[in-house]
Formats: structure tokens, C-alpha cells, sequence
């Protein structure tokens, strides 16, 4: 009997299914499994089932044992509870960041172990390095899939024990291999957005936990401009909801969200995508985790992403004694946002990240006093 000696996390979708067919070929003992991390809630619009069924088919075509294991109590706990709790703040969460350190490099992880397996295997386009016996997260070869923004969390523990077999690999090469092998996953569109979310609306979605709280949308300087059905429900840097066309005394110009006050239920917007209520060159963080298990220094230069697939940002890092962070760009960031991640990357190497906990925004330092004037 083959001892498994690494667990493939088996999504249903062609990078894990990829992920998976490497391995078996380069003959490494594997076996497959398959996370459910939300319990269906009746609407139909998480895949789960559909992804499952797709994971045991590719599996039965690599001829792959496979196991299934229930996470969605973890999920809820780990995950949603606090996505939950973030929005009723204010803030923006990364439900992605938490889900990869909490769920798919944890239980997951401990589920393999629990299996007989050593280590587990993802479909994540991502690289691991051990330079002088330290292990290193890198980025993929292929930039534009490149995933280690979303697992800045993980730590020497759990890159000692992970594959990323596509990190070397572009996207159009593994939609390649999976066709030339026939998988039934080769042709299946990539997943975007949340499980628990999937098709629907997102505003309908999170009513459900958070419900609507109408209020007062303003100007910078305080006008009246529209109503909102809660702050929540909007992220800074936003244009789509507002429902702001022709407002009597403004021009035609779009609207964006540039502040919320969640204590007074206000929406503060302005126009103009470039507007400067905006900008930010300073960001202070939550406590920071370093994937070395320690920052590089306690004042260095390096770069940035606050957010997915950003281009690179020089900034300069100040770790202070409570190892939060203060992060200065060279240049001003445009919605920058509390309760996502920033991430900081040496080249190649992430080095770690942390949670945006405020910035410089003009409406995060001072918000003006109000103005109950309407639009004329």
C-alpha cells in the first residue's frame, strides 16, 4: 500500500485539478481533498456542490483517492464572523486573507497530518524558497495570477509543509496541460468573489446580517446630496449604488465615496474618481505578521500592494514597539482602505503584512462640521 504523502486541496476548479495532475506525474503519493466552507443556505448561488462533483471527477480521471471533510463551522467562526463584524465597523475586510490562514493552511493542514500526509498542495499561483533555512514566500512567475497577497499570513510552519506546483506556471499553460489531459475542469471558468456570496447582489447578500440603516449622503463640506440605506454597505473609492445622477447645482461628473461616519450614519462622497479627499500617503496598521517570524529591521524601505493585483509602491516602513506599523508612500494612494491588507514585498519575496487601521485621508483626520443644507 503507497503511503500519501501529500494532501491536494481539491477545489473543482482547473488550478487545483493542475496542481493535482503535476504531482501525480512527477510521481509523488497523493491523495485529494475536497473543503466544504459554507453550509448552503438555500439560495443556490454558492457552487459547492457543483465544485465537489467536479473535484471527485478529476480525481477518478488521475486516479486519485479522494476525501472530503466539513469546515464550515471553522468558516463561520474563523471567517464569517468576523467579515461580519468588520462591515458593521466601517471597514472593508479581506474574507480571502482570513480564509487562507485560518481554514486552508490550518484545519486543512491538520486534516492532511491527521490523513498520514507530511504536507499539502494548492493550486495557488505562488513559489516557496528555503534560503538559508529560512522559507520564503515568493511571488509567481506569472505577475498577473500572482497570488501571495492573499497568503502574506502564512508562517515558517506552514510554508515548510505547502506546494504551489503552478507558481512557475501561466494561466493559459495550465489551461493548456489540463486540455491536453482531458480534464473535466479545463474548460470551467475561474471563480471570483466569495463563496458565501457567489452570483447574487452583495448589497442583498450582507442586508441579511446587517440590516439597512438609512442615512444622510454629503459632501465633503457638508451638503446634503442623497440618501443611503447604510454605510456599511459602501467601501471607499466606490461609484456603483450611490444613485447620485444630475444633482441640482453639481455637474455631470461621477460620484465617488471619499468617508464614512459610521457613529453618525453619514456617506460622504465627492466627484471625480482623482478627487483629493481620496488620497493618502500614510497608512498605520494593526499588528503585523512577518513570514520570516521577524521584520527585516525596525525602519526599512521596500514596496507595497494595498490591494490585489496592484502595481508595486515604494514606501518606507517604521515598526513600532507594539509591532504595528506606519507605512509613508513615495506617492499618494488612492482609496486607501481601513480593514484591508497591506502587503510588503522585498522583490520577489513578501515579507508580510498587516491590516490598514487608519490613513491620512483628509475625512479620516478631520470631518467637517454639519451642514444641513440640501441641494438646491
Amino acid at each position: 500500500m503507497t503511503v500519501v504523502r501529500t494532501i491536494v486541496g481539491m477545489s473543482g476548479g482547473v488550478d487545483s485539478s493542475v496542481a493535482a495532475l503535476l504531482l501525480r506525474d512527477a510521481n509523488e503519493p497523493i491523495a485529494g481533498l475536497f473543503m466544504q466552507n459554507w453550509a448552503d443556505d438555500g439560495s443556490g448561488d454558492c457552487r459547492a456542490e457543483d465544485d465537489r462533483r467536479d473535484a471527485v471527477a478529476v480525481c477518478g480521471r488521475l486516479g486519485l483517492p479522494i476525501h472530503f471533510r466539513d469546515f464550515s463551522k471553522e468558516y463561520w467562526d474563523g471567517v464569517f464572523a468576523y467579515f461580519i463584524a468588520e462591515y458593521a465597523s466601517g471597514r472593508t475586510p479581506n474574507p480571502d486573507v482570513l480564509c487562507n490562514r485560518e481554514i486552508k493552511f490550518k484545519h486543512f493542514l491538520d486534516a492532511a497530518r491527521d490523513l498520514g500526509a507530511e504536507r499539502i498542495a494548492t493550486g495557488h499561483y505562488a513559489r516557496v524558497a528555503n534560503n538559508a533555512g529560512r522559507w520564503q514566500l515568493l511571488r509567481a512567475r506569472d505577475r498577473a495570477k500572482d497570488q501571495s497577497y492573499f497568503l502574506h499570513q502564512l508562517g515558517q510552519a506552514q510554508l515548510a509543509a505547502t506546494l504551489f506546483p503552478l507558481g512557475d506556471l501561466a494561466k493559459p499553460e495550465v489551461r493548456r496541460i489540463a486540455t491536453e489531459a482531458g480534464l473535466p475542469t479545463a474548460a470551467k471558468k475561474d471563480s471570483t468573489g466569495i463563496c458565501f456570496i457567489g452570483e447574487r447582489d452583495f448589497r442583498e447578500f450582507l442586508s441579511r446580517y446587517l440590516p439597512a440603516k438609512p442615512g444622510e449622503m454629503r459632501t465633503p463640506d457638508g451638503r446634503v446630496v442623497g440618501t443611503h440605506p447604510g454605510v456599511f454597505y459602501f467601501t471607499l473609492g466606490q461609484r456603483e449604488g450611490l444613485q447620485l445622477g444630475g444633482v441640482r447645482g453639481f455637474d455631470a461628473a461621477p460620484w465617488y465615496v471619499v468617508g464614512k461616519d459610521v457613529e453618525r450614519n453619514l456617506l460622504y462622497v465627492d466627484q471625480g474618481s482623482d478627487s483629493p479627499y481620496l488620497l493618502s500617503g500614510v497608512a498605520k496598521t494593526e499588528t503585523a505578521h512577518w513570514i520570516a517570524g521577524s521584520p527585516p529591521a525596525s525602519a526599512f524601505t521596500c514596496t507595497a500592494q494595498i490591494r490585489y493585483r496592484q502595481t508595486d509602491e515604494a514606501c518606507d516602513v517604521q515598526v513600532t514597539d507594539d509591532g504595528t506599523l506606519e507605512v509613508r508612500f513615495a506617492r499618494s494612494q488612492r482609496a486607501m482602505t481601513p480593514g484591508q491588507s497591506l502587503v510588503l514585498y522585498d522583490g520577489d519575496v513578501c515579507l508580510g503584512g498587516a491590516v490598514i487601521a487608519s490613513t491620512d485621508a483628509p475625512l479620516e483626520i478631520t470631518l467637517p462640521l454639519p451642514r444641513r443644507e440640501a441641494a438646491a
